[in-house]
């Protein structure tokens, strides 16, 4: 089934009312997060000060059938030009079934600036695409092509710091975003005892309680941390450090075999992965699909966690129906991560912008069994991203 045309699209769905029902803002409009930037007082207060304004970048893969396959990736103009003056034109007139190939070929097609980074997200939503194409031609969900759900319901956890909201939404798991860093000293190690000791008697003694630090630390600080924070109990520590520092990695496993580590969604292909798994680095691989290289590589990695004995949950599986189809057929996968940044008070499935995105309930998620990944975009709601279609 040959490829006819690949490219950058916008899916603009019609404006709605904003969801009734909201009781106060929600944390990720408000909430101050460590992070890489927190040690720079005009960047510390929040990530919109520094974080690129790019916009969502939609990929368009169409068949010989006719058949349209979509999927969406971050770093607007940046990623569209990677898709449609790079990766497009060798791809056209290939067999669009043969998903494989057309990974390896990307893989190595950006090998000469770096397969990484915007690159690694370029790729992705080419790819999801195509998994979106083949399904949809053959009339057959993802899920079914990786074979089958390997479970009826996936359960899911929330991501963020309006735990309360959470419990009300029927959510028993939670992952906290930690709010200080190295910069704010040893009173905001106290403060983030504090917080997570506050959570911790919200939620009660049977719930899991994650906490999230977003490459905000160094060794020493995390290690600190880690233990203030042992008697209360947290499933893991995530993504503790910036990706590339390997060594630090090592460190902390070394200086912290008690705890439960996890980290990946700043990592792109299966080779850190399977770094880590050689190196028993991280407990927990989170690779995100539509970052990594999409769900080929998210396959890989998969099968480098069942080799090594080791979980993989994506970062923000469940907020994506490529994350809820690709999660719900892997037996590695135990939860999805479903953030959360809608004001407390409004129901979440209010919030969804497109159909056949699936919406927890009662703390799991059924994924939808359309074609494809089961989006249903109308036709009007598409356009060039840099050119009419």
């Amino acid at each position: 089934m040959k490829i006819v045309d690949i490219r950058a699209v916008r899916v603009v769905p019609p404006d709605r009312p904003a969801p009734a029902g909201a009781t106060a803002r929600s944390w990720h409009y408000t909430a101050e997060v460590a992070n890489p930037m927190s040690g720079y007082p005009r960047y510390k207060a929040h990530r919109s000060l520094w974080l690129p304004a790019w916009e969502q970048t939609w990929c368009q893969v169409m068949l010989e059938d006719g058949t349209r396959g979509l999927s969406s990736t971050p770093h607007g103009r940046v990623t569209a030009a990677i898709i449609d003056d790079h990766l497009a034109p060798r791809l056209v007139g290939e067999d669009g079934y043969a998903v494989e190939r057309l990974a390896d070929m990307m893989f190595r097609l950006t090998k000469p600036y770096g397969s990484g980074g915007l690159a690694a997200c370029a790729v992705s939503a080419v790819d999801l695409a195509l998994w979106d194409a083949k399904g949809r031609s053959l009339g057959q969900p993802v899920y079914s092509l990786l074979g089958g759900p390997v479970r009826d319901t996936i359960p899911c956890y929330a991501t963020g710091n309006d735990i309360d909201w959470y419990r009300e939404c029927g959510y028993s798991r939670f992952k906290l975003a930690c709010p200080y860093g190295p910069a704010d000293g040893l009173a905001g190690l106290e403060q983030n005892e504090a917080f997570v000791a506050d959570a911790r008697a919200r939620v009660g003694d049977h719930s899991d309680l994650m906490l999230d630090c977003w490459m905000a630390f160094d060794v020493e600080y995390t290690v600190e941390l880690a233990n203030r924070l042992r008697p209360y109990r947290l499933k893991w520590m995530e993504e503790c450090l910036i990706p590339e520092d390997f060594d630090g990695h090592l460190e902390l496993r070394r200086r912290l075999p008690w705890q439960t580590l996890s980290t990946g969604e700043h990592w792109y292909g299966v080779q850190p992965f399977q770094w880590a798994a050689r190196h028993q680095a991280i407990d927990i691989f989170q690779p995100d699909i539509a970052w990594c290289g999409g769900l080929s590589t998210c396959l890989k990695i998969a099968d480098v966690a069942e080799s090594a004995g080791k979980q993989l949950i994506l970062h923000g599986g469940g907020n994506t129906v490529w994350g809820q189809h690709f999660s719900v057929a892997r037996a590695c996968v135990p939860l999805l991560e479903c953030f959360q940044s809608t004001d407390p008070g409004v129901d979440p499935a209010d919030a969804v912008s497109l159909p056949g995105l699936a919406v927890p309930a009662n703390g799991s998620l059924v994924p939808n069994e359309g074609p494809g990944f089961g989006l249903e975009i109308e036709d009007e709601w598409i356009e060039g991203f840099f050119a009419t279609l």
